[in-house]
């Protein structure tokens, strides 16, 4: 596992803490979206499809800084959208290394050349680098060549001048365990610290519905892929737990609140990939959500969702449930011949509801009426 000692003893500690006061539901990564606007339109994103008064919106610093004093989650990773965008990037990312946040910046790599001299390099920052495959498959994924040789341009010369980086990917169906092993290698000889890697989620607004692994389907790719890295020095910067859910040997229940979404409209109900709701603080969000009407078996969009963003912290808190089964997957690796685990019944689960527009139209008028209040407050003042 690629994640270096300090945060590994930090996030630790923090959990700890977190047990020792008898707190069941608690976070482990802030996701924070300053923006919704991006430099692609990748055709399995369903991020940007917003009007243009939305995508024009930005959270300002002190917003930013005020989730994560909020949540008190001890990593961040900042996403959109393209957060490259924002004109104050810089300055978000330096004011949560201030507070000794964990920051991981997911960006798509067009732009990082042209801002690198907003960052310095830091123990606390992570460059996590989108890249979904080799240049065809990558370029392919986000509909526009080019990509793959700019981002990986990208990630030579923040190594080069002492960042640390990541790899953001996602696998899509279609893609042979063959290819992600050679992506993999290609990865790994670039000299990144690891690889986050999760199967697509399908968006309900994403314009190509048509290649999203099933459930069944990214168990055996993955069973497939660890198979051939064998003996090889990849470096995953996931829990051992969580590959070993990936490889269909645990079975568990997603975990919403280990990582929980603030953007422009609010926080996010349920999480960073459904948003069927925004609540007006993180207290709110984590009190009054209806946890149990989500998640694989609960509700039809979480049918065939693996993402790490739901699964991770699941993953963890197994991890210090039982430290002797992470250390025997850790030690032998993940097992990829015997049976899989059950898994989860879809049977009662309920069916999708299809909010998107009706959340978006309240939370474009709630926006409205909040910068209303504001202008009138400003100008009695």
């Amino acid at each position: 596992m690629a994640v270096p000692i300090r945060q590994q003893a930090r996030v630790g500690a923090y959990i700890l803490k977190q047990r020792l006061t008898g707190r069941r539901q608690y976070p482990l990564v802030l996701m924070l979206e300053p923006l919704f606007r991006c430099n692609l339109a990748c055709p399995g994103c369903g991020k940007i499809d917003y009007p243009d008064s939305i995508l024009n919106k930005r959270l300002s610093v002190q917003a930013c800084l005020d989730a994560a004093e909020e949540c008190g989650a001890p990593i961040v990773s900042i996403a959109g959208g393209e957060p490259l965008i924002h004109k104050e990037i810089g300055e978000i990312v330096s004011g949560m290394i201030a507070r000794k946040r964990f920051v991981y910046l997911c960006t798509n790599a067009l732009l990082l050349e042209k801002k690198l001299d907003l960052f310095k390099p830091s123990p606390y920052l992570t460059f996590s680098i989108h890249l979904d495959g080799l240049k065809e498959e990558h370029d392919h994924a986000v509909d526009q060549e080019g990509v793959f040789e700019k981002a990986t341009a990208a990630i030579r010369k923040v190594r080069a001048q002492g960042f640390r980086v990541n790899v953001n990917t996602t696998i899509f169906d279609g893609y042979k365990a063959e290819n992600v092993a050679e992506f993999m290698d290609f990865v790994t000889d670039l000299g990144v610290e690891g690889v986050t890697v999760s199967p697509g989620y399908a968006y309900e607004r994403a314009p190509d519905q048509e290649h999203f692994l099933r459930r069944q389907g990214a168990k055996q790719l993955f069973r497939d892929l660890f198979d051939l890295g064998r003996g090889k020095k990849w470096q995953f910067s996931q829990s051992t737990l969580f590959l070993d859910f990936l490889a269909g040997n645990q079975e568990y229940r997603c975990t919403p609140w280990g990582n929980p979404t603030r953007n422009v409209f609010g926080w996010q109900r349920p999480c960073y990939l459904l948003s069927e709701g925004y609540a007006s603080s993180f207290k709110e969000l984590m009190e009054e959500t209806e946890w149990e009407k989500y998640g694989t078996g609960n509700y039809e969009k979480c049918a065939d969702c693996m993402v790490h963003c739901g699964y991770e912290a699941t993953a963890v808190n197994d991890t210090l449930d039982h430290p002797l089964k992470a250390l025997k997957v850790w030690l032998k690796g993940v097992d990829t011949k015997q049976p899989m685990a059950p898994d989860i019944p879809l049977d009662n689960q309920r069916p999708a509801e299809f909010v998107f527009e009706r959340v978006v139209d309240t939370a474009i008028s709630d926006l409205s009426q909040a910068e209303e209040r504001r202008s009138n407050a400003s100008d009695a003042a």
